[in-house]
């Protein structure tokens, strides 16, 4: 693949569906200078307690995982 004058280039339709990537999905870019390589993600929201991606819901404008929402409810009810 080449890059244009814009610095794009075109990510295959293949493996766009190999990784479950649909148009505007968002994506992260990293470069890692050990390897001298450009690492592609698909940007997953992160939960704003403790940065975990899995199982994150959307909550008043933040993502909250599973276990910090039953950490809160454990120490409201503690709280009680």
């Amino acid at each position: 693949r080449k890059i244009d004058e814009l610095g794009r280039f075109v990510l295959p339709m293949e493996m766009r569906k190999m990784m479950g990537i649909e148009i505007k999905d968002p994506m992260e870019v990293y470069f890692d200078s050990e390897t001298q390589s450009i690492i592609l993600k698909q940007y997953k929201p992160g939960c704003v307690f403790c940065g975990s991606v899995d199982g994150t819901k959307l909550f008043k404008g933040h993502y909250v995982c599973k276990e910090c929402v039953k950490g809160a409810k454990e120490n409201i009810s503690m709280q009680a």
